[in-house]
């Protein structure tokens, strides 16, 4: 095996630049480095016999560790499999190293099995492809593999953090005599980045602060962003002491201030946008989920657009930008805060912002709110927007909330305020319905926390083989809304109406959830009716092990109260 000790090294490396979880799916072309990982001491291991779950998994686990997480394979398509997951990575900002085992790149297209381009395989959707030797008898490609090794992980883990790949092409043989001992070598070299932290010169704070003095309608708005109490403390701060209106989907993370606008998606269509057009505009985190709110933004551009973000992509969703700030928003707010504070202190003065303005946000979101609330009650029909609603209030405060794309994202969005009691994760980098079960499990496998999913039937059907990891974490709870297809479908003006409504677009199945949870040993309830609902749920939230609950609801009448709730707020406006 000594003719492979680049590849034991490799996995040393890894260690010492930091990364603990390696995700393995079998192959037999990536056995060496399956063995130099799995008979290293310091990693967790994981298998997952599906590279397309396992990329998820991996994905979920990163994101809830803020660590790299590794992911191996062997050579072929099972590298494809976990595009998915690199695309979703790559836009969410979250750190994974991809090494995919490879053939010679002579045996390319020589009718060789499980040979395949895998150079640069992920295009665009990684921050780096590397492509290391795949002979080592020379020392300059040993320097080499060390060095991709080493600039691989660091790459992975710096501002925007996202996928690396690389790519490893093994030669036979590939499985070490028995009783062989893999060690990494004596001279391992670590190549170590020094961690900085990014600020902003009292020069630019002075410009900055002149610009924030010039605004009569400042607007903040966060887009998909981790729970952070430090940030929202201090945004709690500045709309409460500055009348500054802050507004977040629910995937902002926004909590602990009812003044927060939380019900934009409801109000935007029929509010005097007049009143709320900001003249700067300050943005922080990833996408925004309500269309309503991003198109107000982009019929109404504001004067300035800040956008502050860690890496200086140039990010211009409202055709607005005018600034990128390159730092945190927990410093950017918390320094904005104290300077300014400071300065009406020295004053003596208040705000000289447009009070009235965080006014008409405010009274817009308490209406919309006021009114998404009668309509609910009196609502008697179990349907997906009502069971979501009365599911996610009886979520335990301090839970984390995973979030499948199509419609349940946009349920949970509407009901604004309902989730601000739970820490929500949705896979909103590209937004497709694959991996969001594998997600929730990576995540619910590297925490303690009660761990919940909301999935549609056909995102569940897609993603279950996910559930075929063992063993499964018992602190993770799936809820499937089973309306039998793509509901979201019905939603849409478009296909709504096709006669092709039901074969082609929404996808009509018979299909439950049941079968899967036998075969996974996972304890199953399911309602089809409100009491059926308040019972089920009750004992699947008491139960202390993997659960899920299915919800059956009818599409039909799930389009029915979902475009009545935008027309009630509609017509009590």
């Amino acid at each position: 095996m000594a003719v492979l000790q680049p590849l034991i090294d490799l996995a040393e490396v890894c260690y010492a630049q930091g990364i603990r979880h390696v995700v393995i799916s079998p192959g037999s072309r990536s056995a060496a480095l399956t063995l130099a990982f799995s008979r290293h001491r310091g990693f967790e291991k994981h298998v997952v016999m599906d590279e397309r779950s396992a990329g998820f998994i991996a994905l979920g686990m990163a994101q809830q560790l803020k660590q790299t997480v590794i992911l191996i394979c062997t050579s072929g398509s099972a590298a494809y499999n976990y595009a998915p997951a690199v695309t979703e990575a790559f836009f969410q900002q979250i750190s994974l190293l991809i090494l995919t085992a490879d053939r010679p790149q002579e045996w390319i297209h020589q009718l060789d099995g499980q040979t395949i381009y895998q150079a640069e395989i992920y295009g665009k959707h990684v921050k780096k492809s590397f492509t290391i030797p795949s002979d080592y008898g020379h020392k300059d490609a040993r320097w080499l593999i060390n060095r991709t090794t080493n600039e691989a992980a660091i790459l992975a883990y710096s501002q925007p953090y996202g996928p690396v790949h690389i790519n490893v092409p093994i030669r036979e043989p590939f499985y070490p005599e028995n009783e062989e001992e893999l060690s990494p070598s004596a001279d391992v070299r670590v190549i170590k980045k020094v961690e900085t932290e990014a600020t902003l010169s009292v020069e630019t704070w002075h410009e900055l602060l002149n610009e924030w003095d010039d605004a009569e309608r400042i607007l903040i708005a966060g887009g998909q962003h981790e729970n952070s109490e430090k940030l929202n403390i201090v945004l709690s701060k500045i709309t409460e002491e500055l009348d500054v209106p802050v507004v977040g989907d629910s995937i902002s993370n926004q909590k602990g201030n009812q003044s927060f606008i939380t019900f934009q998606d409801l109000f935007l269509a029929d509010a005097d946008t007049g009143k709320l057009q900001p003249d700067l505009l300050i943005t922080y985190g990833l996408s925004f989920i309500s269309k309503a709110f991003k198109q107000f933004l982009q019929k109404n551009p504001s004067i300035r657009h800040w956008h502050i973000s860690e890496d200086s992509h140039i990010v211009d969703t409202f055709f607005s930008l005018t600034q990128i700030i390159p730092v945190s928003p927990e410093y950017f707010f918390n320094n904005t805060f104290e300077k300014i504070d400071y300065q009406l202190f020295v004053q003596g003065s208040d705000p000289e912002n447009d009070s009235s303005y965080k006014t008409s946000w405010t009274g817009y979101d308490l209406k919309a709110k006021a009114l998404s609330a009668e309509y609910l009650k009196n609502l008697s029909v179990l349907n997906d927007l009502t069971s979501v609603n009365s599911i996610i209030n009886s979520l335990p405060e301090g839970s984390q909330l995973h979030i499948a794309n199509s419609m349940p994202i946009r349920y949970v969005n509407a009901l604004g305020s309902g989730v601000s009691h739970l820490e929500i994760f949705a896979n909103r980098g590209t937004s497709g319905i694959d991996g969001c079960v594998s997600t929730a499990i990576g995540a619910a496998l590297v925490n303690n926390k009660p761990t919940f999913l909301l999935v549609g039937d056909v995102a569940f059907l897609y993603d279950r083989n996910g559930l075929l990891i063992q063993p499964l974490p018992g602190n993770l709870k799936i809820i499937v809304l089973n309306n039998s297809g793509g509901n979201i479908f019905r939603m849409i003006d478009g296909p709504a109406s096709l006669p092709e409504l039901e074969n082609y677009f929404e996808t009509r199945h018979p299909f439950t959830a049941k079968r899967t949870s036998e075969d996974s040993k996972i304890e199953y309830f399911q309602a089809t009716d409100f009491d059926g609902l308040k019972t089920e749920l009750s004992a699947f939230l008491d139960t202390d092990k993997i659960s899920l609950l299915e919800v059956f609801t009818d599409p039909a009448e799930n389009a029915k109260s979902w475009k009545g709730l935008k027309s009630y707020i509609r017509s009590n406006w």
